[in-house]
């Protein structure tokens, strides 16, 4: 069970890694893969993530139908909070980042990136992220013996912990919005009790972020 919960965001951080990696040993180059590493990078964390999801798919209890109304605010209320402060503070665009626009003269090949970087977006990252943090972390840390602890359960250590960690995942100037977005969705979670209700704010969240960066080109949103 604990590597149900644990090794499909592993593999997520493991991609990330190879990724920096690769930037590193390679900073300049002629060829398209070695260049852009995260055409190639990203879609294998999808496929070997979202493999690793099936694989477990048995452990996880979502109850889908539990929160949706609310979870769906919180995703819309947490996706305000990613691209308000371009609007209320005059940020600058954040036009640095995946660009999936280098693929254009190919649009079979540029289709089936926006494809498989939603996927990632609004279906992987959502399962595995609050698999991990509201499934796993949040009860990890009230008892290690985290599946006697019922999903949702509140203590204030490990809200706050979860979602100062949930921020600092996100680097940079995304640090204060995920750690707001996580308060945001621990909140559904204590509220909810459903696993499934999370899923569906972050998916939302991801989903409205996903239309703004194609909207905007503001590529560093990714």
């Amino acid at each position: 069970v604990f590597r149900a919960y644990v090794l499909p965001f592993v593999l997520f951080l493991g991609a990330l890694f190879l990724l920096s990696v690769v930037r590193m040993l390679v900073p300049k180059s002629d060829l398209l893969f070695l260049a852009h590493p995260e055409f190639w990078v990203f879609p294998l964390q999808t496929l070997v993530c979202g493999a690793a999801l099936v694989v477990f798919w048995k452990y996880y209890t979502f109850d889908f139908q539990r929160g949706v109304v609310l979870g769906i605010l919180a995703g819309l209320l947490s996706l305000a909070i990613w691209i308000s402060p371009q609007w209320l503070l005059g940020v600058a665009p954040r036009v640095d980042g995946f660009n999936p626009t280098t693929l254009a003269q190919d649009p079979t090949l540029y289709w089936l990136t926006i494809i498989a970087r939603f996927a990632r977006l609004v279906i992987v990252v959502p399962l595995l992220e609050e698999i991990f943090w509201r499934g796993f972390l949040m009860r990890y840390l009230i008892r290690e013996k985290f599946m006697e602890v019922p999903f949702g359960e509140y203590r204030l250590f490990s809200f706050a912990a979860v979602a100062v960690l949930f921020g600092f995942e996100h680097y940079g100037p995304d640090i204060i919005p995920g750690i707001l977005t996580g308060v945001i969705y621990n909140a559904v979670a204590v509220r909810t009790r459903s696993l499934g209700a999370c899923v569906i704010a972050h998916a939302v969240t991801n989903l409205g972020l996903g239309i703004y960066i194609m909207a905007t080109k503001q590529w560093g949103f990714w």
